[in-house]
């Protein structure tokens, strides 16, 4: 794997997102918010700060990313964060990921919460290569009590760029539907409610 690019100083960093953290109302629901039954949820029951998880809809989560035929992935071990109006993301450990197909880029962004990320193209063994198809958080922010360091390096993947799939209660593998918005990688799927942001308007859930 490719060296990782430098990463801005985390205490100033941190120091200068503080401010942000807040500037959101807590109160606000959306028109149209959708009703999670029993072994579902819904993402306006998602708090910020996000918190980590091990399941979705009360089942533990077992998850496959593909591209083609090709195994990128597949875990049982995944931590799911979840936050207020946005997808779940999940993320796994590198013992569970062909990590030697990933390489990092230069494509850095900032997560509030989590600190930076960073992108990482993949390049399967027969040359395809997908750019900006997986993120990772190689030092994330420490100073809250949900614990993000616990995703230290362990890696998320675009279902838009890549076929991902999770488990349902009978085993059969529901296709990821990705998030909208381009920005974003949350994993749409049947048991979560929304409305999901990254629609044209929902900028400031």
């Amino acid at each position: 794997m490719s060296p990782q690019p430098a990463l801005p100083d985390k205490a100033a960093l941190l120091a200068r997102v503080k401010a942000g953290r807040d500037h959101w109302d807590r109160a606000f629901r959306p028109a149209g918010v959708e009703v999670a039954a029993t072994g579902e949820e819904s993402v306006w029951d998602y708090p910020r700060p996000p918190i980590m998880a091990r399941h979705i809809g009360g089942l533990d989560a077992h998850i496959r990313v593909m591209h083609g035929d090709s195994m990128v992935a597949e875990s049982k071990q995944a931590l799911i964060v979840k936050e207020t109006a946005g997808a779940p993301v999940p993320y796994l450990p590198p013992e569970d990921i062909r990590s030697e197909w990933l390489s990092p880029n230069d494509n850095l962004s900032v997560c509030e919460w989590k600190g930076v990320a960073v992108s990482h193209d993949l390049t399967l063994p027969n040359g395809a290569r997908i750019d900006d198809a997986a993120w990772t958080y190689p030092d994330p922010f420490d100073d809250l009590a949900e614990g993000y360091a616990a995703i230290a390096g362990w890696f998320a993947f675009y279902p838009a760029k890549l076929a991902c799939f999770i488990a349902d209660a009978s085993g059969h593998w529901e296709h990821v539907r990705p998030q909208p918005g381009r920005y974003y990688g949350g994993w749409v799927i049947d048991r979560v409610k929304g409305p999901i942001k990254g629609t044209p308007g929902s900028g400031h859930w």
